[in-house]
């Protein structure tokens, strides 16, 4: 199998290289032909890689990057005065094909402010997506974006996110002909604002999506849809509530096998099946977000992701070159406009 490379930003997250450098290792374990360029300050990670064995250290490029882009930075800042942070570098190492894929945890505006202006996007794309996993029932997923790239979007992006969309599920999911609804504040195709209502006819104008109509907000953890496209203030509202719920929930779980020797003993006896439940709905497992549209890979972690979440962000970068998605999104979107 020929060499994969994945440029990581180590100094992005709100824990930076404390998570990212034990997922990166478990990455280097369970794919053999994966190499890795760090991107950061050369002393933090010199003196991790110093304590690796020979063969873990051959497989790992450190690139010194002596700017770190900060969480509360500025997207036109960082893009305009940080063009030596580790965020910077490893979008220039995709864009000159020295890596396949990138990965940060870092400030999401300005990683998309970047990703935009050094990637570009894809012939026929107006903005990309952050796109990402969410669970519905009976073990099934839907695609849902956009997460928050783009806090409003005409007709014409939303149009273009369920077609990038309807690709990754075709090809990541093997659905044939994926379902794509529109989020909306009522199913009756009378609700919803100019840019939702223009968006639906589009699709249904179209030969090449398998628009099934308007989804509400709680059809989102359902099967109804295998793809559910929104602008970025809906879908990043949307996705922090489940983020939020599902604490919340297991928070509660815990309070309560707590208040009495009774509710012990019930939790004892309920606990395989709340682990069960709870793994299937903690976010750690769907962590790592697409920029979707861009002429490269880019893959987002959430900034408090921990090393096992960040680890499902490396595999997401993984997948996305092995499938090569930007090449498909970019086959179907020409099909689509033509």
């Amino acid at each position: 199998m020929s060499r994969l490379t994945i440029a990581l930003d180590i100094m992005g997250g709100d824990h930076g290289p404390h998570i990212i450098f034990p997922a990166a290792l478990t990455a280097l374990q369970q794919t053999p032909h994966l190499h890795f360029i760090f991107c950061g300050p050369l002393t933090v990670m010199s003196k991790w890689l110093d304590k690796q064995l020979p063969d873990i250290q051959q497989r790992i490029t450190l690139s010194d990057c002596p700017e770190t882009v900060a969480m509360d930075d500025a997207p036109g800042h960082a893009l305009r005065h940080k063009k030596n942070s580790s965020m910077r570098r490893i979008l220039d190492l995709v864009e000159n094909n020295d890596a396949d894929a990138c990965v940060s945890g870092g400030n999401t505006g300005a990683l998309i402010s970047m990703a935009y202006y050094v990637l570009k996007t894809l012939p026929g794309i107006v903005r990309p997506a952050l796109v990402t996993l969410v669970p519905t029932l009976n073990n099934g997923n839907v695609y849902f974006l956009d997460l928050g790239a783009n806090i409003s979007c005409d007709s014409e992006v939303l149009f273009q996110h369920a077609v990038m969309g309807s690709v990754l599920a075709e090809q990541v999911a093997i659905i044939n002909e994926p379902k794509v609804g529109l989020l909306n504040v009522g199913s009756e195709e009378i609700k919803g604002n100019d840019q939702v209502k223009q968006a639906a006819r589009l699709l249904t104008e179209s030969k090449d999506i398998n628009y099934i109509g308007f989804v509400e907000g709680n059809d989102i953890f359902s099967e109804k849809a295998n793809v559910i496209v929104t602008d970025g203030f809906v879908g990043n509202v949307a996705l922090k509530s489940w983020e939020g719920l599902v604490n919340f929930v297991i928070q509660e779980v815990k309070n309560a096998s707590q208040r009495s020797w009774g509710s012990k003993v019930l939790a004892k006896l309920a606990m395989p099946l709340f682990r069960s439940i709870f793994k299937r709905m903690k976010p750690d497992q769907y962590n790592g977000a697409s920029l979707l549209g861009l002429r490269g890979i880019v893959v987002k972690s959430h900034g408090n992701a921990s090393s096992k979440a960040y680890l499902y962000a490396i595999r997401e970068a993984i997948q996305q070159v092995e499938l090569q998605v930007p090449e498909k999104i970019k086959d179907r979107i020409a099909v689509v406009l033509k």
